[in-house]
């Protein structure tokens, strides 16, 4: 294990778009503990859903009330890997997740069982989905260029900032005719780079607001108990330790851009030192190196490094 002591130890969850058809699957044949969650989720939502995960097709796998479940499934598996290697596995300082990723945090926290972590995910997905189609719109990330003058070119369009990833990638939300012009301002204005996104909508905006008032139902419906370590929340980057405070944190983070870049600032500046990213790909790792160059990185994506971290 890279640090026997977990008081400086952050564990990140991934969001959409870490997906990829097969993940996972050598955890349900190695991990008996991984084959637990796959199987607790498969009968929470009464269909095969990991059928989906490891056989694809990757269109069906891509769709959001599927993509965000198996997320979430593959990362509790990992961590339920490490767990079953180690016999207990230490309580981290501090968890945060990547949008969705935050719902993952839950599970793993014991804010909710894995069940009803999963059910609520899938209705997140059905209910954006159900926006998306309601006030259609898309993605875009800007690379290599700061924060400010993002601000201003989506005060010129129309655009909306949805991820501060990191000090120099940010990703806004919009129509498709003010992404265009979004992307043809950011551009002029210096940015390195202006990517289409592969998304089926413009999440973490306005465009999403249709999907909260049931959203919020569904939440509320739960009973969240209180968190084992603090979950650093995506809209105002502090440290959630509550149920209630969970709760209104979710309801608002559907329409509220991702705080990314200043949740690891925080976690920096209350002393983290290790980061470790549960969970399929490696996006977080990646802004985490960007981000300190000096923090201890680790991913945990598959049967491997799950038990090369235990180990």
């Amino acid at each position: 294990m890279p640090d026997n002591s977990f008081d400086k130890t952050a564990f990140l969850f991934p969001g959409q778009g870490s997906q990829a058809v097969g993940m996972g699957k050598d955890l349900f044949e190695g991990s008996r503990a991984a084959r637990d969650v796959f199987e607790e989720i498969d009968e929470a939502l009464g269909r095969k859903l990991s059928d989906v995960i490891f056989d694809g097709p990757e269109e069906t796998l891509r769709r959001t009330d599927n993509a965000q479940p198996a997320i979430a499934a593959v990362s509790l598996a990992c961590l339920k890997t490490i767990e079953e290697n180690l016999g207990e596995i230490p309580k981290p300082a501090m968890l945060a997740g990547h949008s969705l990723g935050e719902y993952t945090a839950l599970a793993a926290s014991g804010v909710l069982g894995i069940g009803d972590t999963a059910r609520l995910v899938v209705e997140r997905g059905r209910l954006m989905q159900l926006a998306c189609d309601e006030r259609p719109g898309g993605m875009a990330a800007l690379i290599g260029i700061d924060e400010l003058a993002v601000e201003d070119v989506c005060r010129e369009t129309g655009a909306t900032m949805a991820n501060i990833n990191s000090a120099q990638q940010i990703v806004i939300s919009g129509n498709q005719m003010d992404l265009a012009q979004a992307i043809d301002l950011a551009a002029a204005r210096g940015a390195k780079k202006c990517v289409l996104l592969k998304v089926g909508g413009a999440f973490h905006s306005g465009h999403m607001e249709p999907a909260r008032a049931d959203l919020t139902s569904a939440i509320d419906s739960l009973t969240f108990r209180d968190p084992a370590a603090p979950i650093i929340g995506n809209v105002y980057a502090r440290p959630l330790q509550t149920g209630a405070e969970l709760k209104e944190e979710l309801a608002t983070q559907l329409t509220s851009c991702v705080q990314w870049n200043r949740t690891v600032e925080y976690m920096t500046a209350q002393g983290i030192e290790q980061f470790v990213e549960i969970g399929p790909g490696k996006v977080l790792t990646g802004l985490i190196r960007r981000a300190n160059r000096e923090a201890k990185v680790a991913n945990v994506s598959n049967l491997d490094s799950a038990t090369s971290f235990a180990a």
